[in-house]
């Protein structure tokens, strides 16, 4: 295969995985019992990062989306990359799950961490509130919730292993069905 080919192929990979992205992430929704609904649980992590994020933005760009965007993208990048490399070590069954909930339990660490220190203060100064008002939303969901740590531990943590355990059925779902086009096969 020649040079052209291979970039040619490639992009049309790309631009394949970016438009089933897109059209996974207008299937978002809330889990009402476990965080505000502005987490919004998409399908979209088991394809393409980057581009959905791109797309979304041209779509739906505002400025408090941007801040949302660059949430999800950093945040479907911590569960993609490990899982990813996991699985490229030893290419089974049994290791795709392995890298899928290390996957999970490092997006769901990681994702706590960006929430309490860098997302809900800028989605707080993003919307003109004070953070107590963010933490008021979770309050209204779970009592227990009562302050910015509480909020990241009770409605962040099990919103992203939510959403980990649904991109990794997904993923398992649609794999083999894809793969021989990545691969060329088809």
């Amino acid at each position: 295969m020649s040079n052209t080919n291979i970039k040619t192929r490639k992009l049309v990979e790309i631009g394949m995985l970016g438009a089933i992205a897109t059209v996974l992430m207008l299937f978002e929704f809330p889990i009402p019992f476990i965080a505000p609904p502005f987490y919004e649980l998409d399908f979209s992590e088991a394809t393409i990062e980057l581009v959905k994020i791109l797309i979304n933005l041209l779509i739906n760009g505002t400025a408090t989306a941007f801040v949302g965007e660059i949430g999800n993208y950093l945040l479907g990048c911590s569960f993609i990359i490990p899982a990813a490399l996991i699985y490229k070590k030893r290419k089974t069954k049994k290791n795709a799950l392995i890298a899928m909930v290390i996957g999970t339990i490092i997006m769901t660490v990681f994702g706590c961490f960006l929430n309490a220190y860098i997302l809900l203060p800028t989605y707080a100064t993003a919307f003109g509130m004070p953070i107590d008002a963010i933490v008021g939303m979770g309050s209204a969901i779970n009592a227990n919730i009562n302050d910015v740590m509480t909020f990241v531990v009770i409605a962040v943590a099990p919103f992203n292993i939510i959403k980990g355990i649904v991109v990794s059925v997904i993923t398992l779902l649609i794999y083999k069905h894809i793969s021989p086009i990545l691969k060329g096969n088809r």
